[in-house]
């Protein structure tokens, strides 16, 4: 096998001797855009609706709870898919989120999520990575669609506009402090573990036993 290597790599470093340095060139420029070409169709193919919700884990707990909020379904008929929220537009904070969000693959193979009963225990735990992404990057998803100075005030409630000029104002707050639960059903939180920078916020009771 080292012998294999080492007569491959002395092939590499060689120089041609049956193609000009102008064709290896076109070719390496043609090799490259095919390269990026299939990369990034990749990159695209895994933000899709479709590959997010291909696993039962997925689709059977948060795509369903998503189906009746209003980022699925709404008058104005513009709806956010998973990438929306979950992955940055710009190239190189999505690359980050893709390596980040690889170690899932490890999650699928070994079912650290696979049944009901195995995502409810990993809820709280699941939601707190988001939330802390979010808070790291001052809501990047959410301003891609949503921008503050586009905001109508005179259109929200009398609490959403005290909120909104009050907190996100003078960026004391960003969006994800006051709209953790605005996708998927919060996850109940312990007492004394609660999100205590969310101004407000309310969060579910531990359900009664049987």
């Amino acid at each position: 096998m080292l012998n294999l290597i080492k007569r491959y790599w002395t092939v590499i470093r060689r120089p041609s001797l049956h193609f000009s340095l102008g064709f290896l060139t076109i070719g390496g420029f043609i090799g490259g855009v095919l390269f990026w070409g299939a990369f990034n169709t990749a990159m695209e193919l895994t933000n899709t609706e479709k590959f997010c919700t291909g696993c039962h884990e997925m689709r059977d707990n948060v795509f369903a709870e998503l189906k009746s909020t209003i980022h699925y379904t709404n008058r104005s008929g513009v709806r956010a898919v998973c990438s929306d929220c979950h992955v940055p537009h710009n190239w190189t904070d999505k690359m980050a989120r893709k390596m980040q969000a690889s170690k899932e693959v490890w999650g699928k193979i070994f079912g650290t999520i696979d049944t009901p009963e195995k995502f409810q225990e990993k809820r709280l735990e699941l939601a707190q990575h988001e939330w802390e992404r979010l808070k790291a990057n001052d809501s990047l998803e959410c301003r891609n669609c949503h921008n503050y100075d586009s905001m109508d005030f005179t259109r929200q409630s009398q609490r959403a506009q005290n909120m909104h000029s009050t907190y996100l104002a003078n960026k004391e707050k960003t969006c994800i402090d006051c709209h953790k639960g605005i996708a998927h059903r919060l996850p109940h939180i312990p007492p004394g573990q609660g999100p205590s920078d969310t101004p407000g916020q309310q969060v579910p009771e531990a359900k009664a036993g049987p």
